[in-house]
């Protein structure tokens, strides 16, 4: 354990910033999803690779936690597209369907 206030070893470095360039790459397509909706073939393309080639087809189910606390609820979203943009919307990029 590190003591407080002292800085992060190069490891945790390394960890901090590879964090932030991944939570950056997910509000730069979130970024892209508002500007150009789903239709756009970048967007499009995003979403194939975020679910191994194929977009979901039909409502989304998903257990989200909306604050520490509580428990997950489950909301179902009418799209894969709809879902994206809560994820968006709430910066909770790494929900999972």
């Amino acid at each position: 354990t590190q003591e407080l206030g002292t800085p992060l070893s190069d490891q945790e470095y390394r960890q901090f910033f590879r964090s932030l360039r991944i939570a950056r790459r997910a509000s730069t397509a979130c970024l892209l999803r508002a500007l150009y909706g789903c239709e756009n073939p970048l967007v499009q393309k995003l979403d194939e690779y975020e679910n191994h080639g194929l977009i979901p087809e039909g409502p989304v189910c998903s257990a989200i936690k909306l604050f520490p606390y509580e428990p997950p609820r489950t909301h179902l979203f009418p799209d894969f597209c709809n879902f994206s943009f809560y994820r968006c919307i709430r910066k909770k990029y790494f929900i999972k369907v």
